[in-house]
């Protein structure tokens, strides 16, 4: 994630803001320079490349700071837009989680478009588009999941207590609203960039076949555990329920390093030729993203422990585990 500066005062702002609390002025995100706008004085619209851009009516239900394009005839923004289902306004607590939601939700998205990867909707592909259900458990069974582009998120995630609860009886070292995005998008990648293309086999090879009976091994994992030894293969133990589950779990830690060095670099934490912008293609490419990230997640993790909190990146990168993100890396940056 970029550092954002307040065009009319200079402030420093963070991607979430709506308002600069420096000057007051209303600003806004416009994705295609990926920067933040100051309203004009009526805090309606604001000129850019030539075009009268206005806010996303939803600014106010999900927090939503993004620009529409004013003579586009859509209410909402990018991100908005793939939200298919959320809560009734009068649901005060599953409106406050959905405002959550979309504002991780927006995160991802930012990250999609920085690394060139296509976006299609349910408008342009009803059946297999990438759309959201962004539901409540609270007074109905919510299961977190993907199916043909379709992912569902149990808002409730978005609790600290409920998903801390999760976490420690699932043995999970790591689980974040921003994770689960991630993980959940992973899925409809691989229908996108996997698929029954030329890469299948190269993903069977690494991953297994992705048509093994899924219901099977959801038992087998939930009644019998991760095998012994998973570590110098898989990335977490949930990995290693099933071939789409691997590749979800790669595909999401791929994008937790890029963003991350991603923000790093925008801090002088990171070089700047590892920003998500940044040409990095084929074997190379992937070589510098690993040495780079390496280091900074050692340091970032000692970090945390010194204020008392588990590591921020509780995760080895086997060697087997680096050649599957491989895939990952070549499929969404392609030798030049």
């Amino acid at each position: 994630m970029r550092d954002f500066v307040c065009r009319n005062c200079g402030q420093r702002l963070t991607f979430e803001n709506s308002v600069c609390l420096n000057c007051r002025s209303s600003v806004r995100f416009h994705l295609p320079s990926r920067a933040m706008l100051v309203l004009d004085d009526t805090d309606k619209t604001v000129r850019q490349d030539d075009s009268e851009w206005r806010s996303c009516a939803n600014l106010t239900v999900a927090r939503c700071n993004w620009l529409v394009e004013a003579d586009s005839g859509e209410p909402l923004c990018v991100s908005c837009r793939l939200t298919r289902t959320r809560p009734a306004d009068h649901d005060i607590d599953a409106m406050a989680a959905f405002a959550d939601a979309e504002t991780n939700k927006r995160r991802v998205i930012l990250e999609l478009t920085e690394l060139s990867l296509a976006i299609t909707g349910r408008d342009e592909d009803p059946q297999t588009g990438l759309a959201f259900d962004l539901l409540s458990s609270s007074n109905q069974k919510v299961i977190t999941g993907h199916d043909d582009g379709l992912i569902t998120l149990d808002l409730a995630e978005g609790d600290d207590v409920h998903r801390e609860r999760l976490r420690v009886s699932m043995a999970e070292p790591y689980r974040t609203l921003v994770g689960h995005f991630r993980h959940e998008i992973g899925h409809y990648y691989q229908m996108v960039l996997v698929g029954e293309g030329e890469s299948r086999s190269r993903f069977e090879s690494l991953f297994g076949n992705p048509d093994d009976d899924y219901q099977a091994a959801l038992d087998r994992h939930y009644s019998e555990g991760a095998p012994a030894g998973w570590e110098s293969d898989f990335v977490s133990s949930y990995a290693t329920m099933h071939p789409a589950e691997d590749w979800a779990e790669t595909f999401a830690h791929y994008l937790h390093i890029r963003d991350t060095l991603d923000t790093a670099a925008a801090f002088a934490m990171a070089p700047a030729a590892s920003t998500l912008e940044s040409p990095l293609p084929g074997e190379i490419g992937f070589a510098r993203i690993i040495e780079w990230w390496l280091p900074l997640s050692w340091s970032l993790n000692q970090i945390n422990r010194s204020m008392g909190h588990q590591d921020l990146y509780p995760f080895v990168l086997a060697p087997k585990v680096l050649e599957k993100m491989r895939l990952v890396h070549d499929l969404i940056v392609p030798a030049g």
